[in-house]
C-alpha cells in the first residue's frame, strides 16, 4: 500500500490561512505539474534564488518578503507584481525554502482571485533532497 500512495499524482494537505482553502502538493507532484505546463512561482528573496532554484520552463521569482535590519518584512508590491507576470486563471505551484512562506502567499493569492494555486510543500529543501533539476543564476562581475 505505502508503495502504491508513493505513486500517486498528487499529495495533498488541506489548509486553511486568510479564509481561503490553500492545498499542499510535494515536490515529486510538483515535478509533473511543472513538466505539463503549470508554472512555479518562487516567493524566496532575489539572493536565495540566485544561490539556486527550481529549473523549469515557467519559473518566476517574486519575492514574499524581503529581509530588513529589522527583520522579515512582507512585500507590500507582492499581488501587483504576481498580477504583471501571472492571470488569474494561470495554474501556479508556489514554492519557498521550506514551504512556510509559500503557504502564505497561496493564501493571498487565492484570497485575490487566483483560482489555481498550490502550496509546494517543503519548497526548495525538499526539491534538492529528492536530487531534482537546478539551476544557479550566474552573478554578474563587474570587469576590472
Amino acid at each position: 500500500m505505502g508503495l502504491f500512495l508513493r505513486g500517486l499524482f498528487l499529495l495533498f494537505l488541506i489548509y486553511f490561512s486568510s479564509g481561503a482553502e490553500v492545498v499542499t502538493i510535494d515536490v515529486k507532484a510538483t515535478k509533473g505539474l511543472l513538466e505539463s505546463g503549470y508554472t512555479y512561482l518562487d516567493v524566496r528573496t532575489v539572493e536565495e534564488y540566485n544561490k539556486g532554484h527550481v529549473d523549469g520552463e515557467k519559473i518566476f521569482n517574486i519575492p514574499y518578503m524581503f529581509n530588513t535590519p529589522e527583520g522579515r518584512v512582507k512585500n507590500p508590491n507582492f499581488l501587483k507584481e504576481v498580477s504583471g507576470v501571472c492571470k488569474e486563471e494561470d495554474k501556479l505551484l508556489v514554492g519557498c525554502q521550506s514551504g512556510v512562506r509559500s503557504l502564505y502567499a497561496t493564501a493571498d493569492l487565492l484570497s485575490a482571485g487566483f483560482r489555481d494555486v498550490s502550496n509546494v510543500g517543503g519548497g526548495y529543501l525538499a526539491w534538492t533532497e529528492n536530487v531534482f533539476p537546478v539551476k544557479i543564476e550566474k552573478e554578474e562581475r563587474d570587469e576590472l
